[in-house]
């Protein structure tokens, strides 16, 4: 079959009579017989073939139109020339068509615009609709997007149920959830039904904005109409769910999907176990993989890394292993996050030996550790004390290229610190800064504690202020280890400024800050001055559960049973604790002080729980008793 271009090539040399100023009286160059040329032919993106073959065969223009579509600032004229030089017009349907094939929105927008001034033409809803996807498939610019679809509007043509679908789904994968609302509302006042695709498409825009609320309502339409929800409907609206953080809701639509009998699929299961472990509920985790094996699903790499690293983060480590096994054995490879987890779960439960074989076997499955698995393997050789063999494996990372990172240095120094090698420690500690490495907090409590460990707690203080000057976070447990040390060298006032100092910068004091403090104070006499400290806490809003039983604990220990009764009874006496825990408490700190007899002689008597009676008055008999008998 001859190609219709090449049937028309006389004609292109004429001039036509628009291309002359209009004189009647002038004479014509041509013979009028070639002036009037008949109208030009619309094309379409399909030759009807019907009787040749069984399917629509494209149209031998879609591809000289398309090379012509090049983007160039002489686009729309080369256009002009060429449909002028074959008496052609482009038909919507065509242009619609054409518009499918592009991947330049900007091209397209050109193209669509140029269709427009074709003589007798005016753009179909199907035109709109394919510009509006090429406009959203490829980044889109929001500004240009929303002209197309509010002269889509201004237009007001007819919905059509093809053409909601289609900008429903590209709307919907855009995010634009606004424009998305008006089509749903064009195709109610069209009396158009929508499909499960549209509902579906619906709920994804709206759960990917966050909106859940309309999704739910979306839900709630589709369950009572005739469009049930399946199973991308339920997953849709559980992403919206676990999105929002409403893991409890995602929850009860898995129970929900039983009850209809949709059955979940790995999709369901994955984003419930993504959602779990970001709020750190392992246990749940677990549960939903063994649903996922119960039913027979296959388990998704991903779920196996998201349970095992959550149970290793938890210090779960034999249950960690054993799904591990359970794993290798289905045929599941693990990845390098898997390794490292178990790595460092087994290196901070004490099991170095393990960690070191399952570093191992991770290289010889081929997967080479990062900076975060030897920063795992680094910190369990110095928690041990196996401070040389962590040095090695540091400068083999310097030395192949693996990303020497704060972590690593963090644990070489604190572990230089704890084997009194501190000079070794201040001379990573400086190699950091040089290396471009950021000095943060870890690092430098690190290294104010391995100060204070050798006696050096002025240095630690100079370390202290360059890091406020440096504007490196001064933590909780920076405060924590000096002013231990510091009450420790009898510096106690200091240390109460100390105190005093976090207090103002608003750093949240812990039971361990609060410990040392308390520590310091009672082993120097000042048991109600830690009393007073403990009483300034409560209308900040910090309340240190095991703060008095602490304190107790530090004067049986230091011999001060005395003093411990008086602060017992001051805990009754202002109601901050039951008679019987302070009795138990103070029983067990005495017991743990090696002073049994005076354990026993609480547990047997009245003493804090009884009443002894003075003439009408009833009084409990103090603590104090213990020691005055």
């Amino acid at each position: 079959m001859r190609k219709l271009p090449a049937l028309l090539p006389s004609i292109a040399h004429f001039p036509l009579r628009s291309q002359y100023p209009h004189n009647p009286n002038a004479a014509s160059p041509i013979p009028r017989s070639f002036v009037s040329l008949p109208p030009p032919e619309i094309v379409e993106p399909f030759c009807n073939l019907s009787d040749v073959v069984s399917s629509p065969q494209p149209s031998p223009w879609i591809n000289q139109i398309l090379n012509l579509l090049d983007g160039s600032p002489s686009m729309e004229s080369n256009l002009d020339s060429f449909c002028r030089q074959f008496l052609i017009t482009l038909s919507p349907s065509f242009v619609s068509h054409t518009l499918r094939s592009l991947t330049n929105p900007l091209t397209a927008t050109r193209f669509f615009d140029w269709a427009a001034t074709q003589p007798r033409y005016s753009h179909t809803l199907d035109c709109y609709v394919s510009l509006i996807r090429a406009l959203l498939s490829h980044s889109p610019d929001p500004a240009t997007f929303r002209r197309a679809f509010a002269d889509l509007l201004r237009q007001r043509l007819p919905m059509t149920l093809s053409a909601a679908n289609s900008l429903i789904n590209s709307l919907a994968a855009a995010g634009f959830v606004e424009e998305l609302l008006l089509v749903w509302r064009a195709m109610k006042e069209a009396n158009l039904q929508p499909s499960l695709f549209t509902y579906n498409s619906l709920l994804n825009a709206l759960a990917n904005a966050a909106m859940v609320n309309s999704a739910e309502r979306v839900f709630a339409a589709m369950k009572e109409g005739a469009m049930k929800p399946d199973v991308v409907t339920y997953n849709t609206l559980i992403k919206g769910y676990c999105k929002v953080g409403q893991t409890h809701k995602a929850l009860k639509a898995l129970r929900e999907m039983e009850v209809e009998n949709v059955g979940p699929d790995e999709a369901t299961y994955m984003t419930l176990v993504q959602a779990c472990y970001n709020e750190g509920d392992v246990d749940c985790c677990l549960r939903l993989y063994n649903e996922i094996e119960d039913k027979g699903l296959e388990v998704p790499p991903h779920t196996y890394s998201l349970v095992i690293c959550g149970l290793c983060k938890k210090g779960k480590i034999v249950e960690g292993c054993a799904l591990f096994e359970n794993m290798i054995r289905k045929g599941c490879r693990a990845n390098k996050a898997v390794y490292t987890a178990i790595i460092d779960c087994n290196a901070k439960s004490g099991n170095l030996d393990e960690a070191m074989r399952f570093f191992e076997r991770m290289k010889g499955d081929g997967i080479e550790p990062d900076e975060v698995t030897y920063g795992a393997v680094v910190n369990g050789l110095c928690k041990s004390g196996r401070v040389e063999e962590a040095l090695g494996y540091f400068e083999f990372c310097k030395g192949n290229g693996v990303a020497v990172n704060a972590v690593l240095y963090s644990s070489l120094i604190d572990g230089l610190g704890k084997a009194g090698r501190v000079d070794e420690a201040e001379r990573l500690f400086e190699e950091m800064g040089v290396e471009g490495c950021p000095q943060d907090s870890y690092c430098y409590n690190a290294l104010i504690d391995g100060l204070c460990k050798c006696g050096r707690i002025d240095e630690a203080l100079v370390l202290f202020k360059r890091m406020e000057r440096e504007g490196c976070e001064q933590t909780v447990y920076t405060f924590t280890i000096l002013i231990g040390e510091l009450f420790k060298e009898h510096r106690n006032e200091e240390a109460l400024k100390l105190w005093d100092v976090m207090i103002d910068k608003g750093v949240t004091p812990n039971v361990a800050c609060f410990r040392a403090l308390s520590t310091g104070l009672c082993l120097s006499g000042k048991v109600a001055r830690a009393c007073k400290v403990l009483d300034e806490l409560a209308p900040m809003g910090i309340v240190l559960e095991t703060a008095y039983e602490d304190m107790i604990t530090v004067l049986c220990k230091a011999g001060r049973v005395k003093e411990a009764c008086k602060l017992a009874d001051g805990i009754v006496d202002r109601g901050r604790e039951i008679p019987g825990k302070v009795r138990t408490v103070l029983i067990n700190a005495l017991r743990k002080a090696g002073n049994a007899d005076l354990a026993i002689k609480l547990m047997h008597s009245k003493i804090g729980i009884g009443y002894d009676r003075m003439r009408s008055v009833k009084k409990r008999v103090k603590f104090q008793t213990l020691v005055d008998c």
